[in-house]
Order: structure tokens, then sequence, then C-alpha cells
């Protein structure tokens, strides 16, 4: 790393990682494919700063971190979430997620919430000065590959930026609100080891509710609910992951297998999350709740065009943010917003 221009990490939050899109043709060898929980939130935070949907961004789980600013200026956006960033020092003031701001050199910004969401992006315009392993700048933790030094961010690291200063040109936001889609059932696809469950317990897997278990991690979220009977024994020969898969052990409580799961696994899979809802499962919270509910091929096709085409409309319609849309918390101080206290006989 050799880049001058820096945000230096003053509290890392609970698990802070680069990610792109992933790290993909590698699962044959048994390298994961890492990248994102929410693509969408990832590729949105790029779009608000200028930047191509794969640049490499902050992913945040939970509860994210605080940076110091050591370049002459840059450009960051939050998104995929409906909490918002902090930025102290002279240029105090607080930015929602969905809306791009320039911060100067010196200033102490904080991803103050990530609101209801379990994952966030932060995306830094030019993107992060990582040389890609095996094609990516994702980092897979476990294998201590990609991102810096392949960890987690700690407290004292630097994250090295591309460009010393950002462009001059108004900031941009979200034209509509985003939608986190906390309700929504999680829409799968049956199989491929369906036939090791009966009839009863896959309708009871779909009209069920779960819950997701605070053991979940970006390797697999784990669903706590009524356990799902096994009608051939849960054991099968090791055979192919994807992400959404849904395996079901002995315990009987689904796994649902994310952006960071191994290559191949042994337990049957009674469905698999279809590609437009991973984002939708990924940003939900420990304790909040989950639904499925079964599509076919060719509807899971079009849902994902659908939001294909989505993405693009909101890329594509990014509009300058107003002054409603950033809070200045300096200049609040200096006004009186309390007009008195009246006397009720």
């Amino acid at each position: 790393m050799t880049s001058t221009s820096t945000l230096k990490v003053t509290s890392p939050g609970i698990h802070t990682t680069v990610q792109d899109l992933g790290r993909s043709g590698f699962q044959d060898v048994g390298v994961p494919l890492s990248g994102p929980l929410d693509r969408i939130g990832l590729q949105l935070a790029n779009a608000l700063v200028g930047n191509a949907g794969a640049t490499p961004v902050l992913e945040m789980l939970l509860q994210g971190p605080a940076f110091q600013v050591e370049a002459d200026s840059v450009r960051v956006a939050l998104a995929g979430c409906n909490g918002a960033i902090e930025v102290g020092g002279d240029n105090a003031r607080r930015v929602p997620a969905g809306t791009s701001a320039r911060l100067r050199r010196g200033d102490v910004i904080r991803i103050a919430s990530m609101g209801d969401s379990a994952c966030a992006y932060l995306a830094i315009e030019g993107g992060i000065d990582l040389a890609p392993q095996l094609g990516s700048a994702s980092t897979y933790v476990r294998g201590r590959m990609g991102g810096i030094n392949g960890l987690t961010l700690k407290a004292g690291d630097s994250v090295p930026l591309r460009q010393p200063a950002a462009k001059e040109r108004p900031e941009r936001m979200l034209a509509q609100p985003f939608d986190l889609a906390l309700e929504q059932p999680v829409r799968v696809m049956l199989g491929p080891q369906a036939d090791f469950f009966s009839e009863a317990a896959i309708e009871q897997f779909l009209s069920a509710e779960y819950v997701v278990s605070a053991q979940s991690d970006r390797m697999g979220f784990r669903l706590e609910g009524v356990p799902l009977a096994h009608e051939k024994g849960y054991n099968i020969v090791s055979d192919g992951i994807v992400t959404g898969s849904i395996q079901v052990p002995g315990s009987g409580q689904p796994i649902v297998l994310l952006a960071d799961a191994q290559t191949t696994g042994g337990y049957p899979k009674i469905a698999t999350v279809i590609s437009t809802d991973i984002p939708v499962l990924g940003r939900r919270r420990p304790g909040r709740k989950v639904r499925f509910a079964a599509v076919g091929l060719a509807e899971a096709q079009a849902l994902r065009r659908d939001q294909e085409a989505f993405l693009r409309r909101c890329t594509g319609s990014l509009r300058v943010a107003d002054s409603a849309a950033v809070i200045d918390v300096a200049a609040l101080y200096t006004e009186s917003l309390i007009s008195g206290v009246v006397a009720i006989d």
C-alpha cells in the first residue's frame, strides 16, 4: 500500500471489512465467493459517490466504525440501511444514508446508526487502494485473504484511498427512500435434496416463522424455530454449495449459507434462497423474523431481471441533494430551538 490519502480507523465497529462483488471462479478449489451480504446496498453506495458498481467498499455488520480523514478531501456515502453518518469537528453535521457528503482533512466521521439493517456499506469516491487477490479485494477472514491484511478492521488501521481529493460537484441522493424489505417473505426454490423431507416438513418450512439467531455470521444465518424432521436422515455425500443454500443438520434448525460459506457440504438442502432475495435476508438482524415462500425457476429469473432494472433506475435517477438532506449540527447549536415556557392557569 503506497497511498498517502487514508481514512484512519479510530473505532472498528463489530465486523467491518473491505468487500467488492466477490471472488468468482475458484469454488472448485475451495475458495468461497465472499463479497457483500447485500449487493444492492453496495452498488447504491458506489453510485452515490460516482464509482463503478463493483468498486471495493467497507461493509459494516451490526455496528459501524469511526474514522479520521487523512486526505485533502474525500467523498463518502452510506447505503443499504436507514442509518446516518455523523461528521464531527468544525464540519459537524449528520448525513443520512442514501446521500453523499464531501469531507475535509481532520474531520472525524462515525457511522452513528445503521438503523434497522444488519449490514451497511460505506463507499469512498475513487475507491479503496488495494491490490486484488484472485481477482477481488473482498475480505475472506477465515482464509486471511483480501481486504486489509485479510482481517476485519481494527483501531489504528489505515484504509488507503485511490485519489487524494474529492471532485468539486454537488452532492447526490437517492430519489426515493430505500426499502429494506424487512417484512417481505424470503423467496426460495425447493431442493436440491427436498426429497429428504416429508411433504409435511416442507409445508412446515414454508408456513413457519423463524428467527435469525445471534450465532449468525457472514458464513451463514442460523435460524431458530420448530425443528424440521428428516425423512431419509441428515447425512449426504458432500456436494456443492451455492450462496443461499439452506442446509438442515441433525438439529432440524435451518442454516442459510451466505457470502463466506464453504464450497461443499454434507447436510441435505431443503431449498435455496433465490439470488434476488439474498440481500433481503442479509439485512435482517439477530432476532428478526423470517418467513419463506416457494417460487419456480421462471419466476425466480423474472424477479432477478426486475431487480436489475430497479437498480438501474435507482442509479440513473440520483438527484442533487437538497439542504434538508443534511443536518448541520454545529448550526443547530447556535439557534434557540425552544421559544420559551408558557404558564398554564
